[in-house]
């Protein structure tokens, strides 16, 4: 019988005194804990420059927060929360999203998968409204069972992104359990977040101030950027014993010709700075095996596809960005939107998908198998999550250890907590 990965394994216990629930005053000054090879340091953030390996090369989501959680009161006085998760296009028969960056720049209405709180007390053909600062925002069902909700609003010149950022409040992970303050528009966001289009912040990002980006240049250590916006699913926790029934959500990734030019300059020193980033590295490089492959959708990842091809059959990281690049110039794209629910786990059966006939049912895997990313900065996370299983994937049974370690050294855990170096 084949071994299963189970949730029970990627549990620990984390008191409720070690959840960070504000940031520090300043950024840089959090804990860094740097596992290298088995073994265990703990510094402070501002020393990462100089903890790097030499020639680093550091990528990171400058995918900034938007104010996606909207409040209407009815006049009965009953609210309803709205939470925005996808942009919708305007044609019903289209089954590719809209990108994020056209969403925010949209005028006068737009349709928007979302969450809704108190969804009962919404009626069919309900028209809820809400003012702020001479801005009259609308709410109606688009369609109630995908949860689509259109909204409209005047004046109609304003953009999408100019109404939330009026009527929306940032919203702030679920664990926090604290209301959300004037201050986190500011520390939920990394200081280089420039491409409107997340729900959640890329945390690890929240460390790094101008003065430790300076460093890091002075050094030598070079640095990209791109964009992944981080959704909600990544507060999704995962409910199936056997984790890899999991169902992974889905997120925008852009990627620009620059990016992929620097990756391949740099291809055996690429250390992502957060999951997110990491997700969006390895992401890259399944794409490019699809073109190689001349698959349907090359730019739309499912959560099993990085398991459903034998060794054998994966190029070299350099042939599958390359490929990539190679589609970009042929089809004249600068930047290139694709989505991922890549899922990054440790040992796992290998999984047909795509391509039964290449698939390898009957083998045992080892893991997922790292292509572009030599090293992960990130935060420590929640007990049972896919980022467990993430950094599980990356350092082996080790994870433990770490946690263990930075309990014991009272670490501050989660969104607004401390900060790792993870070096295989």
């Amino acid at each position: 019988m084949k071994s299963e990965l189970r949730l029970s394994q990627f549990q620990y216990d984390l008191p409720d005194e070690c959840l960070a629930r504000f940031p520090l005053p300043q950024r840089d000054q959090s804990k860094l804990l740097v596992y290298r090879q088995g073994k265990i340091t703990h510094q402070q953030f501002t020393d990462l420059p100089s903890l790097l390996p030499d020639r680093s090369f550091l990528v990171f989501n400058n995918t900034k927060v938007i104010p996606a959680r909207l409040y209407f009161t009815k006049s009965t006085g009953v609210t309803i929360e709205l939470f925005l998760l996808n942009p919708i296009a305007d044609d019903p028969a289209s089954t590719v999203p809209l990108p994020m960056t056209e969403a925010m720049q949209a005028t006068e209405q737009a349709v928007w998968q979302c969450m809704v709180g108190n969804r009962k007390r919404w009626r069919i053909g309900e028209t809820m409204e809400t003012t702020l600062a001479g801005i009259t925002l609308t709410a109606q069902w688009h369609d109630v069972a995908q949860s689509l909700v259109q909204f409209r609003w005047t004046p109609v010149q304003n953009t999408f992104a100019d109404i939330i950022q009026q009527a929306g409040q940032i919203p702030l992970p679920p664990y926090l359990k604290r209301p959300t303050l004037a201050a986190d528009r500011e520390t939920y966001q990394t200081v280089y977040s420039i491409t409107e289009g997340a729900v959640a912040a890329p945390t690890a990002g929240l460390h790094f101030t101008p003065a430790v980006l300076s460093d890091l240049q002075e050094r030598g250590i070079g640095m990209d950027y791109l964009t992944l916006h981080v959704g909600a699913g990544t507060f999704q926790p995962i409910k199936t014993e056997q984790v890899r029934q999991h169902q992974m959500h889905t997120e925008e990734v852009v990627y620009t010709q620059a990016n992929l030019r620097n990756l391949l300059s740099n291809l055996e020193h690429i250390i992502a700075v957060g999951t997110t980033a990491m997700r969006a590295l390895e992401s890259l490089y399944w794409m490019g095996v699809k073109c190689l492959l001349n698959q349907p959708r090359p730019f739309l990842l499912n959560q099993d596809y990085a398991y459903s091809l034998s060794t054998q059959s994966q190029p070299s990281p350099r042939e599958a960005i390359t490929a990539v690049l190679d589609y970009m110039l042929q089809t004249g794209q600068e930047s290139l939107v694709a989505h991922t629910g890549i899922y990054i786990m440790p040992g796992r059966s290998a999984v047909a998908v795509d391509s039964p006939s290449e698939s390898t049912p009957g083998e045992e895997a080892t893991g997922y198998t790292f292509k572009l990313c030599k090293g992960l900065i990130t935060n420590f996370h929640q007990p049972g999550s896919t980022l467990i299983l993430l950094v599980a994937a990356l350092i082996g049974d080790d994870w433990r250890k770490v946690y263990a370690t930075a309990l014991a050294n009272n670490y501050r855990f989660l969104s607004y907590g401390d900060s790792s170096l993870l070096l295989p």
